[in-house]
């Protein structure tokens, strides 16, 4: 399967609970942190869901 990092870029803050949930499940903690996951469908169904405050790129 292919590899994405996923960058948080925008605050927390003033995001729902479930969104809130879903960014720590994905490992992002601060702003500007970085992860890296395989793009299962369970991670990119995440990824959408909070979709607004991160960015998605394809690692080589």
């Amino acid at each position: 399967m292919a590899k994405i990092k996923i960058t948080l870029i925008k605050s927390k803050i003033g995001s729902s609970k479930t969104q809130v949930g879903t960014i720590q499940a994905l490992g992002l903690r601060k702003i500007n942190s970085s992860v890296e996951h395989e793009a299962t469908p369970q991670i990119l169904g995440m990824v959408a869901k909070v979709s607004h405050l991160v960015r998605v790129e394809e690692v080589k």
